[in-house]
């Protein structure tokens, strides 16, 4: 299978509720196909990657088991949905969101059966510390510390036609991205080799030089040769060199450089992304309130993804439903507006 094979059948692979012998084939094969097919001829190569793919499994299982309840994302279901409210200023800012998801347009035109699609709503989460009016008691007190939370950069790109299949795309998309981790790593490696082996050759020219006379012109022109003591400097600075290239090796050598990278990943998920619940209680204008606390507030639970990989980025998200019938027509261009910028 090749590499855009894998990405044509990623949907129906990962499953959430069971870790079966085929889903670890299916991973084990992924991650040596994606990362280097030559990883494949290591002897056992395999059977040493398989409990770190355990590992990333349930690791998976674990954090999509913990997502929110799916809500239904539609303008109507603003005024009875906190967690809507809470993340829209207005039910107009949710069919915006709606008709600018390309994806989910692309799903339904692709699937003309379907009625409803689940998608994964994630937005930028601020909380912030402001001062304002409380009412303490029968007194409304000014300055008083309060927090309060934000969401902003709605986007719904990641979507399939049920709840279970974006589970699915979701660990799929989170296995892929710790490949993309370990791709990073060895990337790093193969560009360290290179610049060592550039420099080894760079070294070498320049002590022969050195101890002919010195370094092209300087020879010509007549200077005098290099002290004893930057030609040892230079010599000590190539076997550095040489101890480097040796420590990362070659060949077969370098392969298992890289099962170990891939390893050592794969068996630590943890140190890459995470998810985490998050719930708020929060009033109508989305300042925080203790639970329990007096007035019109609500529990608003979403969940948080941390990714602090090569590109650290933190993004709250939850799953939503939106039937075919409530996707906003596509935003048309207005040739009258866009006359004015040729």
């Amino acid at each position: 299978m090749g590499i855009l094979d894998w990405f044509k059948n990623r949907q129906a692979q990962f499953d959430p509720e069971r870790v079966s012998a085929e889903m670890m084939d299916w991973a084990v094969d992924k991650a040596l196909t994606l990362t280097n097919p030559k990883l494949k001829l290591l002897a056992q190569g395999r059977k040493r990657l398989e409990p770190a793919i355990e590992t990333t499994v349930k690791f998976l299982r674990a954090q999509i088991s913990t997502l929110p309840a799916v809500h239904l994302m539609v303008p109507q279901a603003w005024s009875a949905d906190p967690v809507l409210r809470a993340f829209f200023v207005a039910p107009a800012d949710i069919g915006a969101v709606l008709r600018d998801s390309a994806n989910l347009r692309g799903l339904f035109d692709k699937r003309p059966e379907v009625e409803e699609a689940y998608a994964v709503l994630g937005m930028e989460f601020k909380l912030q510390q402001v001062f304002g009016m409380a009412l303490k008691g029968t007194t409304v007190q000014r300055d008083v510390a309060q927090t309060t939370a934000s969401f902003s950069d709605h986007r719904a790109r990641l979507c399939e036609t049920d709840e279970l299949g974006l589970r699915r795309v979701i660990g799929v998309q989170v296995f892929e991205y710790l490949l993309s981790q370990a791709i990073a790593k060895i990337g790093e490696d193969r560009e360290e080799r290179q610049d060592l082996q550039t420099s080894r050759s760079l070294m070498r020219n320049r002590l022969s030089l050195l101890k002919q006379h010195g370094p092209g012109l300087g020879a010509m022109l007549g200077d005098a040769p290099a002290a004893k003591s930057e030609q040892a400097r230079l010599a000590a600075e190539l076997l550095e060199n040489e101890r480097q290239l040796e420590a990362l090796g070659g060949g077969e050598s370098v392969l298992e450089a890289e099962l170990e990278c891939l390893v050592d990943v794969l068996g630590n998920p943890q140190r890459y992304i995470r998810f985490e619940s998050k719930r708020l209680c929060l009033d109508r204008m989305n300042l925080v309130v203790d639970e329990g606390s007096s007035g019109d507030a609500f529990d608003v639970d979403f969940a948080v993804a941390e990714i602090t990989g090569s590109t650290p980025m933190t993004r709250a998200f939850v799953l939503v439903r939106v039937p075919r019938t409530e996707l906003p027509p596509p935003k048309k261009l207005d040739l009258a507006d866009a006359s004015r910028y040729l």
